[in-house]
């Protein structure tokens, strides 16, 4: 009886918990049923979502959970559930969770794809997203802004996610502190893969943005730690911090072109992070310091090249009794204990000093406010090739003090800094990309005031036996930064398969062209048959894919509407166009982006082409933008405009393409906008556009150019004209150049064709 008692006990037992999962798992189907499961859930519930494509659906995740029973909303497979077309995700409530969710093929109907707050009397806290992606969720405008990551609230994390490809205007995370249920947030985003973000042609492009402005005095301290920043080239900020009390901790950031910047706010912790560059590309940064009581420490930097706003420390320059929006001046900043290796001058003082502009600038813009009471002490800086100015001055430096830093440069001179020693010593290689001194240094690290706080290394072991530099023990293991598996989700592998490309020949006969377009993959390339191709209407690239002519150069003539192009390039279009004749009928264009719905990047690329007889070489409309558009050993022929790229006129900073080169290319009889590449608005910032114009004859060009310059490159930050022959074009100016920045001309033959002019200071509209 008693056995009996024991089973029928056990079954009860059983039978209680098998009710209870039961009861506590709710699998939904469609939006209908996810609304109504949200309605009534309670503690500890499990909704779960059904495998499959979820289209137009905004989630309104409402509940009260607790610390031990949280409400989630979990994909039923992570990977296989797919939120498409127009959708969101928004928290109101406290102890949520979601998770395995994959955002794609979409974007948001709000400002944000997933936010912590419903409305203003719902706002989420401690509310977890973990292992979900979210992909290409552009807003179809580039102009159009929002965010994909939007905090709110208290207690919020984003985990283990995997974000990649925002192109449109506004930061991929956001930390929003207006009101006080916002502030003192402690919010959590760790572990997550941020992959490739292009850059975005302006400002406003951060990958995590914490605060603005107008909260840039408010305590956060928000937590940002033990990610992987890959590719993140959005803009010159690849964070932006803008409250208080921020940390930042043990990040990788990989080839990213930008900085971590402590851009407001202030006593900022970044500890342990590993900035890393290909040692080519120079818009690879590390750190630039603004505002009070940072401290920088246990930070490791390799093959920097950045330079100024993005060199590998950058310490800027403040503007006195700064307004909020503005450049406060850096004081009492500690950066101790890191290492510098193969970094072209990685300590640069005064960052954005700007005195020379005050012609042009009003006096509430010139940072003139030196850095005050900075301790830089016990780093370490290795050259395997000497550099002559470790340290760059851009103003004095005579409010930092320097103390027991080391430097090997290989024997070439430097001016001297007292606490800057010269030594010699070798490094080892601990892992890829991770070199590190192999003995111990001869240098009494200096110890500061609060300095007994910096307890372990880059690599986390005890500082009980101290040395200079990011890592204490020459004998530590490779910490693998560049393990993708630590990082972001456990289902998404961030990378794109490589594909052999497809090779389909096309012949001359009607629509075939368009079909084997049509036919093509990614990578795929089409080889056209010799002979004469008639198009009368565009032909649209929305792919990756190669147009060449097979041997003999194929002729393509366009008879298309006005207005329209024969190369109609789409979102996500990247045409590469070799050894073809185009031909116009004087009303039409080559090559045009999309008017509107460029939500993403297109590229071009053409070589050893002709381009005769059309109205527009090269249009790019507003709001489209490539990152490389480039034209080699091709001829330019009777067009009517050339090559314009210079409708962004809100001169909110913003441009069409990040590269445009023009290389040993012939433009004969181009009327007007030949080369017209235009950035407005002064964002002292931005390092873009580039703009290449080299080896090139321009004969008989400009002749209805309005503004009577031949190649326009109002606010174009780089430029380098040179090699070329400007000859009997009907032009007062070849160019207009800035001197301030990186524009360039020589070697230049000219004749009958007006000449170059540089103005030290361009008067731009002032953005802010």
């Amino acid at each position: 009886m008693k056995r009996i008692l024991t089973v029928l006990c056990l079954l009860f037992i059983f039978n209680a918990c098998e009710n209870k999962t039961n009861q506590n798992t709710k699998i939904v189907s469609n939006p209908e049923e996810l609304g109504e499961a949200i309605k009534n859930a309670q503690p500890g519930d499990d909704i779960v979502l059904a495998n499959g494509i979820w289209k137009d659906v905004q989630i309104k995740f409402i509940g009260e959970g607790t610390e031990d029973k949280p409400i989630s909303i979990k994909a039923e497979t992570p990977g296989k559930v797919f939120l498409e077309g127009v959708s969101d995700l928004k928290f109101g409530g406290n102890y949520l969770i979601v998770e395995g969710l994959h955002f794609r093929n979409g974007h948001s109907p709000s400002d944000a794809v997933i936010e912590f707050k419903v409305d203003k009397t719902k706002i989420g806290n401690h509310c977890i997203v973990t292992n979900c992606v979210i992909e290409d969720f552009n807003k179809l405008k580039r102009d159009n802004s929002d965010r994909w990551v939007q905090f709110w609230g208290r207690h919020n994390a984003l985990s283990n996610c995997y974000i990649a490809g925002k192109t449109n205007r506004g930061p991929t995370v956001r930390v929003d502190l207006s009101g006080n249920e916002n502030i003192n947030n402690y919010h959590q985003i760790v572990n997550n893969h941020f992959g490739p973000r292009p850059p975005k042609g302006g400002p406003s492009g951060e990958t995590i943005q914490i605060g603005n402005s107008y909260t840039s005095m408010t305590p956060s301290y928000t937590m940002v730690a033990n990610n992987l920043f890959e590719e993140c080239n959005g803009e010159v900020e690849i964070i932006s911090s803008k409250t208080n009390f921020n940390e930042f901790r043990n990040n990788v950031f990989y080839k990213s072109e930008g900085s971590l910047v402590t851009r407001h706010g202030n006593y900022c912790t970044i500890d342990g992070n590993y900035f890393i560059g290909d040692g080519v590309n120079q818009n690879i940064g590390g750190i630039r310091i603004i505002n009070t009581g940072h401290w920088v420490t246990n930070n490791y930097f390799f093959n920097i090249k950045g330079k100024n706003f993005r060199s590998p420390l950058a310490v800027m320059n403040g503007i006195p009794k700064s307004p909020l929006n503005r450049y406060n001046q850096v004081t009492d900043v500690v950066v101790a204990y890191n290492t510098f290796v193969n970094c072209d001058s990685p300590w640069q003082f005064g960052v954005g000093s700007n005195i020379s502009q005050k012609d042009v600038l009003p006096l509430s813009e010139i940072r003139s406010a030196r850095p005050l009471r900075m301790l830089v002490a016990n780093n370490v800086i290795y050259n395997e090739k000497g550099d002559p100015s470790p340290i760059i001055e851009h103003d004095k430096a005579d409010g930092v003090t320097f103390k027991s830093n080391v430097i090997n440069n290989q024997n070439v001179a430097f001016k001297a800094f007292e606490g800057l020693e010269a030594k010699s010593f070798d490094m080892s290689e601990y892992g890829e990309n991770i070199l590190m001194p192999s003995s111990s240094f001869e240098v009494e690290p200096y110890e500061g005031f609060g300095f007994e706080t910096i307890s372990n290394d880059l690599f986390g072991n005890s500082r009980e036996n101290n040395n200079i530099g990011a890592v204490v023990d020459i004998k530590a293991k490779d910490p693998m930064i560049l393990d993708k598996s630590k990082y972001g989700t456990s289902w998404y592998p961030g990378e794109v398969e490589a594909k052999e490309s497809k090779t389909f020949v096309a012949t001359n006969k009607t629509d075939d062209l368009e079909a084997k377009i049509g036919e093509a993959e990614n990578g795929d390339i089409i080889t056209l048959s010799p002979g004469i191709y008639t198009l009368n209407q565009p032909l649209a690239i929305n792919k990756n894919i190669t147009i060449q002519s097979q041997g003999e150069k194929a002729e393509i003539i366009f008879t298309g509407s006005e207005d329209t192009p024969a190369f109609e390039l789409h979102p996500k279009g990247f045409l590469t166009i070799n050894n073809v004749s185009l031909k116009g009928t004087k009303s039409q264009y080559a090559f045009a982006s999309l008017k509107e719905n460029m939500f993403t990047h297109f590229g071009l690329s053409v070589s050893d082409c002709d381009i005769a007889d059309f109205k527009y070489a090269l249009k790019v409309y507003k709001e489209s933008f490539a990152e490389r558009i480039t034209f080699d050993n091709t001829s330019f022929l009777n067009c009517e405009n050339g090559l314009e790229l210079s409708e962004e006129t809100n001169d909110k900073g913003d441009y069409n393409a990040e590269y445009l080169t023009i290389n040993n290319c012939n433009f004969n009889g181009v009327k007007a906008n030949v080369i017209d590449y235009y950035r407005g608005g002064y964002d002292e910032s931005t390092v873009g556009g580039n703009l290449v114009v080299a080896n090139s004859m321009f004969t008989k060009c400009g002749a209805k150019e309005e503004n009577g310059i031949l190649i326009n490159t109002y606010g174009i930050v780089n430029v380098d004209i040179s090699g070329n022959q400007f000859m009997d074009n009907r032009v007062k100016l070849i160019a207009r150049l800035w001197g301030a920045k990186n524009n360039t001309y020589s070697n230049n033959e000219i004749k009958n064709s007006g000449e170059f002019i540089v103005e030290e200071n361009l008067p731009l509209k002032l953005m802010y």
